[in-house]
């Protein structure tokens, strides 16, 4: 039986174009291209598969979402091919989408904005535990 919670993010499942962009590590005005993929994985978690194509080279990042039915919370489990693992808390409430964490590294979240074909987001970090924000870069979700 499928996980009633998780239903919720039924929506978010399917093949996105993405785009990257305003980010300070990039040249000004640069866009990189992307795609990723979100589907059901079994009845109780979702995958979602993100790849970009930066100039010669590619970066892939996978994500597990899951949920804790006692602790009525999200969370998402992030691994990419420099071998980083995070976990990252999860809301998804009315068309808004936020993933966040707070590691002793630094704080990062994901903060969305999702219609029915796209998605309108931004990556942040901080490095005083949330006191203050900088955007890492904008991505832009549009459902193909």
């Amino acid at each position: 039986m499928r996980n009633t919670g998780l239903e919720k993010l039924d929506g978010l499942v399917g093949t996105w174009a993405m785009t990257l962009s305003n980010a300070p590590f990039l040249l000004e005005g640069t866009e990189v291209p992307g795609t990723a993929t979100i589907e059901w994985l079994g009845e109780a978690f979702l995958t979602m598969v993100q790849t970009f194509e930066e100039g010669e080279g590619r970066s892939t990042t996978t994500g597990v979402f899951g949920r804790s039915d006692a602790n009525d919370a999200y969370v998402v489990l992030y691994h990419d091919e420099r071998g980083v693992c995070r976990e990252f808390a999860m809301t998804f409430e009315g068309g808004h989408w936020t993933m966040l964490r707070e590691d002793p590294d630094f704080h990062q979240r994901f903060v969305g904005d999702v219609e029915k074909d796209r998605i309108l987001g931004r990556w942040e970090a901080s490095e005083d535990e949330g006191a203050t924000w900088r955007k890492d870069f904008d991505v832009l979700f549009v459902r193909t």
